[in-house]
């Protein structure tokens, strides 16, 4: 019912959405943690509209925990008011390997049915203000570098940090708790499929094999292909019961 390869009209993003949601149990034991509700809405539901908002209608999102959810909530296109229409195609990880394949490896499964440049964004996370544009997304493609990342002021669960960033704009692979080690990386960013081309997989990951995305993006940091920017809107990694109430009470 769902095809993945569309190659007349390649997917322009990317909606990570393949999770099991460990932390939020029990919340997650019947219900996908991207379906959750922020605000009257399954979370996911906000990156998806806020990429149509930018003119960015071809998503595809992979899925593996209570996936056949997902795919029946959303269908293959979908409207929302004051929105184009989005065309949707999935990519069922637990349903053709029976796990999830972490983030790199889901990417690299999903490649042949992505554009040669793509955003990525996870679908737990809430960052309502994050503009999606193609002015972002052409000043990369025209960059030398073959990942970009959105990068957070380090949150209270993540005081070490995860990243550095040099006054040039290069993303700077940076140990956790170290000087400089500064910024949080959203999960928003922009790839182009050269980024994987030394990930160790074949292109559509046949064999469905795991693999995470963080070590691809320290190598790729130390060859000084990463480049960043800090995003100071909203965000909320909504990983805990606990964040996610939080959130729904602050929008009350």
């Amino acid at each position: 019912m769902h095809t993945l390869i569309s190659p007349e009209h390649p997917a322009q993003a990317m909606v990570l959405a393949a999770g099991r949601g460990e932390r939020m149990r029990p919340l997650t034991n019947q219900t996908p943690k991207p379906l959750l509700r922020v605000h009257g809405q399954p979370l996911m539901q906000w990156p998806m509209q806020a990429l149509a908002r930018g003119g960015f209608v071809h998503q595809l999102v992979n899925t593996a925990w209570l996936g056949e959810q997902i795919s029946a909530h959303f269908g293959d296109r979908l409207t929302w008011p004051g929105l184009p229409e989005v065309h949707i195609r999935y990519s069922h990880e637990g349903h053709d390997f029976g796990r999830a394949l972490e983030t790199a490896g889901g990417i690299v499964r999903a490649l042949p049915s992505l554009g040669e440049v793509f955003w990525v964004v996870a679908g737990d996370v809430f960052a309502p203000d994050f503009e999606f544009n193609m002015q972002a997304l052409q000043r990369f493609a025209a960059s030398p570098a073959t990942a970009h990342l959105w990068l957070v002021p380090n949150p209270e669960h993540n005081l070490g940090g995860d990243f550095g960033l040099s006054a040039t704009g290069r993303v700077l692979n940076l140990a956790k708790g170290t000087p400089g080690c500064e910024l949080t990386f959203s999960t928003i960013a922009l790839y182009k499929k050269t980024f994987f081309d030394d990930c160790g997989l074949p292109t559509g990951n046949p064999q469905g094999t795991a693999l995470a995305l963080a070590p691809l993006l320290r190598a790729a940091m130390d060859r000084g292909q990463v480049s960043g920017e800090v995003y100071l809107g909203s965000w909320t990694d909504v990983g805990t019961p606990e964040r996610l109430a939080q959130l729904n009470d602050r929008m009350a």
